[in-house]
C-alpha cells in the first residue's frame, strides 16, 4: 500500500465520472504496504479505496478482483470492487491498471486476543468455504516455485548460518510441496497474507466485531493450512522471539476448525507448514529490503523479524492442529 505513483485529485475525479459512486470530495495516500498504490477516496456516496497496481498486470488482475466480488456476494466480509458504467470492475490510471473497492470499517489491532483470533479465525474458514466455488482459479504467485526461484539472488546478503538456514527451509519446502500428500491437501482461493494490518475490527462498548478482510493482492489457489499458518505466524506469536503464543494459537485453531475441521493430512503436514509459510515472508523481506523499488512514502520491513520465526519454528515443535 505504499505509494508509487502519485494521483492527483483533479485525475480521481476524472476516474470517478465512469462510476456512479457520487462527488469527488478528497483523496489521501495510504503508507502501509510496499506493493502497490493506494488512497483512501472519499465521495458523497461513501468512503472507497483506490487502488493503483504496479507489479500485476491488467491480464493477471481478474482473479484478485474477482475473488473479491465473489466472497462479497456470498456476504464475507471484504472489500467490493465496484462497477464502472461499461460493466468492468479494473479500470485504468497513468497507463497502470486501478479499480475502486469500498472502503470496511474498523481498524487493525496491533495486539490481539483471544476474541480477535477467533473472529479472524472463522472468517478466514468462511472465505475458504465460500470461495471453493469461485469461477476464477490462479495459483498462488509466491507458492514455492516463486520461493526457489527467488531465493538464490538474496542468499549473498546472508552471512554463514542465515545461508544454512535458508538452505535448510528450501530443501523442506521442495519435499514437503512436490509431495502428492500436500498436492492433495483441501485447497482452494487463498487470501496468503493475513497479517494483523489485513484484519479491520469494530469495537461498540464491550462488543467486538468484525470489520472485515483487505489487501487480497497476493490471493492464489493454496492449500488451506498454509494460508492459516501464514495468519498464525504473526496474529499468534511473542514479536521479540517468533515463538508461538499458545493461548492464541488453540484460540485460532478452534474458532477455525468448527467451521472447517482439519484433515488427517493437514496435522500430520502443520509443523513444517508453519516453517514453509515463515521462509515464504523471509525470503519476500529480503527481497524488498535489498533490491528495493522507489516509492514516495515506502517502508521496508525487517527480514529479520522471519528469520527468528523460521529459526523458531526449526527448534521447537508447534502447537499441533486441533
Amino acid at each position: 500500500m505504499a505509494v508509487f505513483t502519485s494521483i492527483s485529485e483533479a485525475e480521481a475525479q476524472l476516474m470517478l465520472k465512469n462510476y456512479d459512486l457520487g462527488a469527488f470530495k478528497s483523496l489521501t495516500g495510504i503508507s502501509a504496504g510496499i506493493e502497490n498504490t493506494n488512497y483512501f477516496l472519499e465521495t458523497t456516496q461513501g468512503s472507497f479505496v483506490l487502488t493503483v497496481f504496479e507489479v500485476l498486470k491488467a491480464d493477471e488482475l481478474p482473479f484478485y478482483i474477482e475473488l473479491m466480488h465473489h466472497l462479497a456476494s456470498k456476504g464475507v466480509l471484504v472489500p467490493q470492487p465496484q462497477t464502472q458504467h461499461s460493466s468492468k470492475r479494473l479500470a485504468s490510471l497513468r497507463g497502470k491498471p486501478a479499480a475502486i473497492v469500498s472502503k470496511l470499517p474498523g481498524n487493525w489491532v496491533p495486539k490481539p486476543t483471544p476474541e480477535h483470533c477467533k473472529l479472524a479465525a472463522q472468517t478466514l474458514a468462511q472465505c475458504h468455504m465460500s470461495g471453493i466455488n469461485s469461477p476464477i482459479k490462479q495459483a498462488n504467485l509466491r507458492g514455492s516455485t516463486w520461493r526457489q526461484a527467488t531465493a538464490p539472488h538474496v542468499i549473498p546478503f546472508l552471512n554463514t548460518d542465515q545461508q544454512q538456514l535458508m538452505h535448510d527451509a528450501l530443501k523442506e519446502d521442495r519435499r514437503i510441496c512436490q509431495s502428492v500428500q500436500w498436492q492433495t491437501l483441501p485447497s482452494g482461493p487463498a487470501h496468503c497474507d493475513l497479517f494483523r494490518d489485513n484484519v479491520l475490527f469494530e469495537s461498540s462498548g464491550p462488543t467486538l466485531k468484525m470489520g472485515g478482510f483487505i489487501d487480497f493482492y497476493f490471493a492464489g489457489v493454496e492449500a488451506f493450512i498454509f494460508d492459516i499458518a501464514i495468519a498464525i505466524n504473526d496474529w499468534c506469536i511473542e514479536r521479540s522471539t517468533g515463538a508461538l503464543n499458545h493461548d492464541l494459537v488453540n484460540a485460532w485453531l478452534t474458532a477455525y476448525s468448527g467451521i472447517r475441521p482439519f484433515t488427517p493430512e493437514e496435522r500430520n503436514l502443520w509443523p513444517a507448514t508453519l516453517r514453509i509459510a515463515a521462509l515464504r515472508f523471509w525470503v519476500s523481506r529480503l527481497y524488498d529490503f535489498h533490491m528495493p523499488r522507489t516509492a514516495v512514502t515506502l517502508k521496508p520491513h525487517d527480514p529479520t523479524h522471519f528469520e527468528r520465526i523460521l529459526a523458531c519454528r526449526f527448534e521447537f515443535e508447534p502447537t499441533l492442529l486441533n
